[in-house]
């Protein structure tokens, strides 16, 4: 049996375990902020530049720390896999 695509789905411990961030761990992206003032409207209406700091804080995270972390497991996929 051949496959031509893999798909791992992971949660927030293995980001942990890796080191990464999460969310709601002590150190984690909403760490120091009150959910509602960074993630409602009445939050965003009363401080868009603290919102749009922490939304601009998960994108860096996001496109850096995870996508190398997807990176990363890729390449070790492929040499196992191939």
């Amino acid at each position: 049996m051949t496959y031509k695509k893999i798909v791992v789905l992971t949660g927030a411990g293995m980001s942990a375990e890796s080191g990464l961030r999460t969310f709601r761990d002590a150190n984690g992206l909403w760490e120091g902020h009150d959910v509602m003032e960074v993630a409602s409207p009445e939050g965003f209406a009363r401080n868009p530049e603290l919102v749009l700091d922490l939304i601009l804080e998960i994108l860096r995270f996001v496109l850096v720390e995870q996508v190398l972390g997807m990176l990363l497991c890729r390449l070790v996929v492929e040499r196992k896999v191939m």
